[in-house]
């Protein structure tokens, strides 16, 4: 089902997987020389405020809608505990809702100075029979990644670290550097071991007609060679604000037909005060309606 590559549109992780002959001598690592990314702490009140909340429509080439993505980031219930980003993928006033319906949530905790994340858990209900719960737990200091399926043993992974997941490690490159010409790398836990993340940052791009007005962004492209929770084919580009708040407004994966994209149709972030609580006006009566009904 085409739905399930939404994750990969907005969480930056994405591509197509290549295969070498045996009579050929493997490529140089791509990622030799490149160096990890930085955060840059001045970022991290904005990006980590505890508040940011974001909405997705995800549509097909032409403009046919699948679904939505709903994105947040809110304080845990200890501070020391550090953060919850908390996603919900699903295929509600999509096309396809009444045929394949989709209802995916992830939710990651985060802490530390770097963001680093310490528990992940999934629940997905897709088409009309299959669910499934994962739970990932990361030893940040021991170097481990303890995984478990629905009712599973447990297995242990041995990972270098630090490392992020597919969801963190979406924030984490939000608070880096980003210098037209200069890739870095954020290490992520997938399939089963640490893969190093080359992110291209391509240059500057005016958007036209986002929710934000017409912004100048910065276009950055993730490479990556694993599939992941979801499987992935296809090339990605993210479009940011390009300013302290990095909003990311629109992702477009390509597919072998077509493409994939999301745009941001509902912002809110009180950290960020120029963009918050923008949305696309249809969405807005529809909040009205709600708050009038409440």
């Amino acid at each position: 089902m085409i739905f399930v590559r939404v994750i990969i549109v907005l969480l930056f992780l994405l591509i197509s997987e290549a295969t070498v002959a045996a009579s050929v001598k493997p490529a140089a690592d791509p990622r030799e020389g490149i160096p990890f990314g930085v955060i840059d702490k001045d970022l991290i009140a904005t990006i980590y405020s505890g508040k940011e909340k974001f909405r997705y429509d995800v549509s097909y080439s032409g403009g046919l809608k699948l679904g939505e993505l709903y994105l947040s980031v809110d304080p845990a219930e200890d501070v020391e505990d550090g953060f919850i980003i908390h996603a919900r993928v699903t295929t509600e006033n999509g096309m396809f809702s009444k045929v394949y319906p989709i209802e995916d949530v992830h939710v990651t905790r985060v802490r530390g100075p770097e963001r680093l994340p310490y528990h992940y858990e999934v629940w997905q209900k897709e088409g009309f029979s299959y669910e499934a719960h994962r739970v990932f737990r990361y030893r940040q200091k021991k170097g481990r990644v303890l995984y478990q399926h629905n009712e599973k043993p447990v297995e242990v992974f041995k990972v270098k670290t630090p490392i992020q997941n597919e969801f963190s490690s979406f924030f984490a490159s939000r608070l880096m550097a980003f210098e037209p010409g200069k890739p870095f790398l954020v290490p992520t836990f997938a399939d089963e071991k640490r893969n190093e993340v080359v992110v291209m940052v391509r240059g500057n791009e005016v958007v036209k007609k986002t929710i934000l007005g017409d912004i100048d962004t910065m276009v950055v492209e993730p490479i990556m060679e694993f599939s992941g929770l979801y499987d992935k084919r296809g090339d990605t580009v993210i479009w940011y604000s390009n300013d302290e708040c990095r909003v990311p407004v629109k992702v477009n994966s390509k597919l072998v037909l077509g493409s994939l994209t999301a745009k941001l149709v509902s912002y809110r972030n009180p950290a960020c005060q120029k963009y918050d609580g923008a949305m696309l006006e249809k969405y807005r009566k529809e909040a009205e309606k709600h708050a009038d009904e409440r």
